[in-house]
C-alpha cells in the first residue's frame, strides 16, 4: 500500500495534535492511572479523527481503511499505549458493527455522538470466565416485550469508569454459542449497570480498565445492532481491525528503536560509544528488518481490506507477530538503556510492560496460531 499527499498530510496533522495535546500531559495521566476521555475525545472529534472511515452521514469522512490506518500509525508518536488504545477501542473495536449493521436510528443515537466526540463508548466481550475464547460468554439477554433484560459481568473493559455507552455481546438464546450472540447498545447509565471496581494493571496505566455488572438492565430491543443471533459473526468482523489496529503499533517499535539509537550513540561505556559495538548496532539492525517485514505485513492486509477480501488469516498473523516482535524490541532495546531503561519513568520501560498486552487481548497468540493453523489445513482432526 502506498500513501498518497493526502495520507501524509492527515498524519501531519495527527501528529501536530499528538504533540500539543497529548504528549504534553501523558506523565501526569500515566500516574493519575486515567485521562479524561470525554475532554480528549471531543477534540479529537472536532478534528474530524474519530470517524476517518465512517458514514458521511453520521459525521464521518467516508474515506478507505487506507486512511484509518495512517491515522492508527500516527498513533505511534504518543508516548504511551494506553491513550492510543482507548482511541482505537472508539474508533476500530466498539464502532464497526454499528456503522456497518445498525439502523439508521440506532446510528444516529450512539454512532454519530461517538464520531463528534461528545460520547465515549466501551466494547463489552471479555468476561471472567471467558477472555479469548468468546462463544463461552454467559452474560445473557432475556427478552420482555419490546424490552432486552441483561445480567451478567464483563472484564477488563477499556474506559470503563468513563464510557456512555457499551458495544456489549449478549447471549440471546439457549441455540449454539455461534448463532446464539447479539449485539447490543447498552447506556451506561441504566439502571442496574454499575463498576465493579477499577482494576489495577501491568502496563497502560493511562488507560482506566473495568469490570461491570449488569443486573437486569433493560434496554429496549431497537438497541440491537442488525439482526439478533449474528453477534458472534460481527464480533469476528470487528476483531480483524481490532486486530490490525493492535499490529499497526509497529510505528511504536520503529520509534523506540529511532530512541535507542540515539541514546545508545551519546551514551558512553569503556572510551566508546555504546552503539560503536558491533553486537549493538547488528542487533539494533536486526530488529529494524523485523520492524520493517511486520510493517509489510499490516500493509497487505489492509490493502486487501480496502478491496473489500476477508484478512482474517493476514490480520491474525499481523497481530501474532506484533504482540511477539514487541516484547523483543523493546526488551532488547532496554538493555541498551542500561540502568535507565530500567527506571519507571522511561519510554522504553513505559513501551515493556505496554506492549505486553499485545498478546494477550484482541485475542490470545494461542487463538491466533489456532486461526492461522485453520487456514492452512494443519488442525487435528476431531474424532
Amino acid at each position: 500500500m502506498f500513501y498518497t499527499q493526502e495520507h501524509l498530510e492527515l498524519q501531519r496533522s495527527v501528529k501536530k495534535f499528538i504533540d500539543t495535546e497529548i504528549n504534553p500531559h501523558v506523565d501526569a495521566w500515566e500516574a493519575a492511572e486515567i485521562f479524561p476521555a470525554h475532554e480528549l475525545f471531543k477534540k479529537l472529534g472536532d478534528a474530524g479523527f474519530l470517524g476517518i472511515n465512517k458514514p458521511q452521514e453520521y459525521g464521518g469522512m467516508g474515506l478507505d481503511y487506507s486512511f484509518q490506518l495512517a491515522f492508527v500509525e500516527a498513533l505511534g508518536d504518543v508516548n504511551c499505549g494506553g491513550v492510543p488504545m482507548a482511541i482505537g477501542v472508539q474508533t476500530d473495536m466498539a464502532t464497526p458493527a454499528l456503522a456497518r449493521f445498525g439502523s439508521d436510528e440506532l446510528r444516529r443515537e450512539f454512532l454519530a455522538p461517538s464520531i463528534a466526540g461528545d460520547l465515549v463508548c466501551s466494547i463489552g466481550v471479555s468476561e471472567p470466565g471467558a477472555g479469548s475464547d468468546v462463544a463461552s460468554i454467559k452474560t445473557f439477554a432475556k427478552k420482555d416485550g419490546d424490552d432486552y433484560v441483561i445480567t451478567g459481568t464483563k472484564m477488563w473493559i477499556t474506559s470503563g469508569t468513563q464510557s456512555d455507552w457499551i458495544c456489549l455481546l449478549a447471549n440471546t438464546s439457549e441455540g449454539a454459542p455461534h448463532k446464539n450472540k447479539t449485539l447490543i447498545c447498552v447506556p451506561m447509565k441504566t439502571k442496574g449497570v454499575s463498576v465493579a471496581k477499577k482494576l489495577k494493571k501491568l502496563g497502560m496505566w493511562s488507560s482506566d480498565t473495568a469490570q461491570l455488572w449488569f443486573d437486569e438492565v433493560r434496554v429496549p430491543q431497537r438497541y440491537r445492532i442488525g439482526e439478533e443471533g449474528m453477534g458472534f459473526t460481527y464480533q469476528m468482523q470487528q476483531f480483524q481491525e481490532e486486530r490490525l489496529f493492535a499490529a499497526a503499533q509497529w510505528t511504536v517499535l520503529d520509534r523506540i528503536l529511532r530512541e535507542t539509537i540515539a541514546y545508545t550513540r551519546e551514551r558512553q561505556a569503556f572510551g566508546q560509544s555504546i552503539l560503536d559495538n558491533q553486537y549493538v548496532h547488528f542487533r539494533l539492525a536486526e530488529l529494524k528488518t523485523e520492524v520493517e517485514a511486520l510493517r509489510a505485513l499490516v500493509h497487505d492486509a489492509a490493502a486487501k481490506l480496502v478491496a473489500g477480501e476477508d484478512v482474517t488469516l493476514l490480520a491474525s498473523m499481523a497481530k501474532l507477530k506484533a504482540g511477539r516482535l514487541g516484547r523483543e524490541v523493546a526488551d532488547g532495546c532496554l538493555q541498551f538503556w542500561g540502568g535507565m531503561g530500567y527506571m519507571w519513568e522511561s519510554n522504553v520501560s513505559r513501551t515493556l510492560r505496554d506492549v505486553r498486552l499485545s498478546s494477550i487481548g484482541g485475542g490470545a497468540d494461542e487463538v491466533m496460531l489456532g486461526i492461522i493453523s485453520k487456514y492452512m489445513g494443519t488442525l487435528p482432526r476431531k474424532a
